[in-house]
């Protein structure tokens, strides 16, 4: 099969695809676990078929399509973006810049799972055509972007081998970074305590008994166990946060909804409960081989809730299950000290403009020396054991 053979097909709505066209390309897993649910029919579906995404959003789809035939081989969730918001890797500095040089930055091209700061493939090929796949969902991008004189394209918390593709095709590198937990075999949460020098373990424990101490219970619920009734509660919390964080929530009410009906069995809800009043939760997603963390609100402040729910009970889970990783979202130093590490992420870029194509090429290089130092810098100060000593005394 040749290059000659593929065609690029761009459609604003996903009703235009099959879901299992979609999902042969988006999910490679053989078990009942999604790869990644965040770029599967059901997600982006719920996305669109809720107004999360399209007219007033500022992000209106524009999902590429690449077919060998009548055969779909590859697939992309491609957006047309009018403000840089909801994508977690910053390119205010760049719009500004362009725009102070006089161009014009918006519309933009945005390949990425919307609102989520989660790494995973983004040119969803067919596991039969992988490269060539690839190649064209890339091709296919940037031909669109200059066929519409638009300023550029993103590819956003892409994989680590699609970033390395993405260069080798003269796309632009980007290094960024996120806490992840990493599971390295432990039995139970007793058992990654130990892992931990003492001072951290200690600071852990008195955390989550802390935190225990609020005055109620808390509960975790995934498929079947979750009702309608938990999806009002977590609703105002996630009004609360995203008031105070993006000043209005991406998500609508009705996505939560939809995700209720489709993806029960993708989701996590932890929820605390107080005087029969929901008081505090956090969302989670549930991957293959990943625990995704991804909304935390409340309604009561309570002293070290937060921690509880998004991460100690993460990693509960992730334990419990034989996951290899929680992955609690982006930024966040504080992670750290909570048994979670530095990871590097990534992204690629393209700009059609050739001399800020080169300007940013330049900064990019000085900005992924300064990330490799970062990161290393902080896993130097990793809340883990570094050698046998006296530290670990009677607690």
């Amino acid at each position: 099969m040749t290059g000659s053979e593929i065609s690029i097909e761009i459609t604003t709505s996903l009703g235009q695809v099959q879901s299992c066209d979609w999902d042969r390309c988006a999910d490679w897993s053989t078990g009942a676990r999604a790869e990644n649910p965040f770029t599967t029919y059901r997600f982006l579906h719920a996305l669109e078929q809720s107004g999360s995404v399209g007219d007033g959003t500022g992000w209106d789809p524009y999902y590429i399509i690449a077919r060998a035939g009548d055969d779909i081989i590859g697939v992309a969730p491609n957006y047309l973006k009018l403000h840089s918001q909801g994508e977690y890797i910053f390119d205010h500095s760049w719009a500004n810049a362009y725009e102070r040089a006089g161009g014009r930055y918006y519309p933009k091209l945005q390949i990425a799972a919307p609102f989520t700061p989660v790494t995973g493939r983004r040119f969803l090929a067919h596991p039969n055509h992988i490269d060539l796949a690839q190649a064209a969902l890339a091709q296919g991008a940037i031909k669109f972007a200059q066929n519409n004189q638009i300023s550029s394209l993103h590819v956003t918390f892409c994989s680590r081998d699609e970033y390395d593709r993405g260069g080798e095709m003269g796309l632009l590198q980007r290094d960024t970074q996120q806490f992840h937990w990493l599971n390295a075999g432990y039995h139970d949460f007793n058992d990654f305590l130990a892992a931990l020098s003492a001072r951290k373990r200690k600071n852990i424990k008195r955390e989550r008994a802390t935190a225990q101490a609020f005055g109620g219970t808390i509960e975790t619920l995934t498929g079947a166990d979750l009702k309608p009734h938990h999806w009002d509660a977590f609703w105002q919390f996630y009004q609360d946060t995203g008031a105070r964080k993006w000043g209005s929530p991406y998500l609508t009410r009705a996505f939560f909804d939809i995700i209720h009906a489709t993806m029960a069995d993708d989701i996590l809800l932890v929820l605390a409960q107080r005087d029969g009043v929901y008081v505090a939760g956090a969302l989670n997603f549930i991957g293959q081989d990943t625990l995704y963390g991804r909304y935390w609100g409340c309604i009561e402040h309570h002293s070290c809730l937060h921690f509880e729910l998004c991460y100690y009970h993460a990693i509960d889970y992730a334990i419990t299950h034989g996951l290899s990783r929680v992955e609690a979202g982006a930024q966040g130093e504080h992670k750290l000290a909570r048994g979670y590490v530095p990871a590097e992420t990534y992204s690629l870029h393209w700009f059609h403009e050739p001399r800020f194509h080169d300007a940013v090429a330049e900064y990019l290089v000085a900005e992924r020396a300064a990330n490799a130092e970062d990161i290393e810098i902080l896993t130097s100060y990793g809340p883990f054991k570094k050698a046998p000593s006296n530290e670990d005394e009677a607690e």
